[in-house]
């Protein structure tokens, strides 16, 4: 970074451009000596920002432990970059929010509530229920919000472009706004979002107030029109907002916010270089030792609710028994890697991942063939070891807003792979003509796409690949981030 640049970004409302997430680009951890560790995260988000051609940006985030918390109070008001900590030439403003403020903002109403009710995810018999603990819980989250309006207001130099991401931060835009009216603000959500009907289970005030808090924005971004639409839903209908469906605007008391639709595709250049280093190989290898000469069915999932896990090995076993043809000519590589295990329903859901996969191995193994693979540990190369050898790519959520797995697999592949999707995937709008489309509900239909899927022609498969890769790199990270910002004017 140039000195005349870091000159400009030492000083507090300074910043032309502000990103604000909950997670930032890079973490901490302790060692024993008491040290602080670095470690830069990836991601879209994280890419996306490195198309920032000026030095001035200030990227705000929360503490997510308390390494971080340590790190953001070793910091000036939590700069990190004036802290002495390297963050890649970036200028990051860490939160240390009061940690049972964070833990009741995040778990209990971003992941346990609003996460909730977008991926459609209640046992509605049984849950939810909005009672005195919840409230104290959307009193923290009202704080949290507050935390990072209140920063990116002392952050912002005059008119800056500030874009806010994703369901943690939904107040946020709103609250900004009164702090600093003269600021340009985007809200982008990550998640799909819910239809009216569904959403009206949240409390009244509750829904209201998440609506009009990303209605405090100039410019709300979703990854698919179907969800713009569904929000624009919701704010006709709880709020009796003036919707223009064509022109994808929402007008409410005296304000027009405008929505946009970014479909946030893989980066083709870092998945093709990272995919054919040594650590992919060697992975590559043992994958295929295995594997042996049969065919791959592959799932790279995090252990998230929404990601139908459960129902994707009982079609693979509906599969085996129905079609004995593939007994010993297959095998299943699935990833699903560790999520929320702060929340008991996440652990009790990856219990029930293992307990399925040893039934299946039971069922069906023999000396000679394992028909199941499962790893629950994260590892990105072996994932992409896997994404290489897929035959068949199985991404069937319950609800996504894209799913980048989608996409990342078609890219990656060595010789095309058939996709199985959701028709509830966000990426199902930009795959769907290439794609094996999938009810995630329809255990049997499922298996039947997995049959149809590896009896595919190879050169079907070729053709289909080339496609959906294609498709999947439209808009790129950097240029995905660069068209918010571009629209935000």
């Amino acid at each position: 970074m140039a000195d005349h640049a870091s000159a400009r970004s030492n000083q507090p409302g300074a910043a032309p451009i502000l990103v604000a997430s909950n997670r930032g680009p890079v973490s901490f951890s302790s060692e024993d000596d008491g040290s602080l560790t670095l470690r830069r995260g990836g991601g879209g988000l994280v890419s996306g920002l490195s198309a920032i051609d000026d030095p001035s940006a200030v990227w705000v985030c929360a503490a997510l432990g308390e390494a971080d918390r340590t790190a953001a109070r070793q910091s000036p008001d939590g700069r990190l970059d004036l802290g002495g900590f390297d963050v890649g030439g970036q200028a990051v403003r860490m939160l240390d929010i009061d940690p049972g403020t964070f833990a009741r903002a995040y778990n209990g109403v971003a992941n346990s509530t609003l996460w909730f009710v977008h991926h459609l995810l209640y046992d509605t018999p049984v849950s939810p229920v909005f009672d005195d603990r919840f409230r104290r819980e959307w009193e923290s989250y009202t704080a949290y919000n507050t935390a990072f309006a209140r920063a990116l207001a002392a952050e912002a130099a005059p008119g800056a472009a500030v874009l806010i991401q994703d369901y943690h931060l939904s107040l946020a835009p709103d609250l900004l706004r009164a702090l600093r009216p003269d600021l340009r603000i985007g809200h982008f959500s990550h998640t799909p979002w819910a239809p009216p009907e569904y959403y009206r289970m949240l409390p009244d005030d509750v829904g209201t107030a998440v609506l009009t808090g990303i209605l405090g924005a100039d410019r709300a971004g979703f990854l698919t029109r179907r969800w713009a639409l569904a929000f624009a839903d919701c704010c006709a209908d709880l709020l009796g907002a003036e919707v223009d469906r064509d022109a994808l605007t929402v007008t409410h008391a005296g304000r027009t916010t405008r929505l946009g639709v970014h479909g946030l595709g893989a980066d083709a250049d870092f998945l093709r270089e990272r995919a054919h280093r040594p650590d992919v190989d060697a992975r590559l290898a043992a994958l295929r030792e295995a594997v042996g000469d049969r065919r791959t069915v592959v799932r790279v999932d995090r252990t998230e609710l929404s990601k139908n896990i459960v129902r994707g090995l009982l079609a693979y076993r509906h599969l085996l028994r129905t079609r004995p043809e593939w007994q010993d000519r297959v095998v299943h590589i699935a990833f699903a890697y560790p999520s929320r295990h702060d929340l008991p329903e996440y652990r009790e859901y990856t219990a029930a991942v293992q307990r399925i996969a040893h039934e299946i191995n039971d069922e069906f193994g023999t000396p000679a063939w394992q028909p199941l693979i499962l790893h629950v540990n994260d590892d990105f190369p072996r994932s992409l070891a896997a994404y290489r050898l897929a035959d068949v790519a199985l991404v069937n959520p319950i609800r996504d807003g894209m799913n980048l797995v989608a996409k990342e697999i078609p890219v990656v592949s060595d010789d095309g792979c058939a996709l199985v999707l959701s028709r509830e995937a966000g990426a199902f709008a930009e795959l769907a003509e290439d794609a094996i489309t999938v009810n995630p509900y329809d255990v049997v239909a499922t298996a039947e796409a997995l049959h149809r899927g590896l009896t595919m022609p190879r050169g079907e498969r070729a053709d289909r690949t080339k496609r959906l890769a294609a498709a999947a790199t439209a808009l790129p990270p950097q240029q995905w981030f660069l068209d918010q910002l571009d629209a935000l004017g």
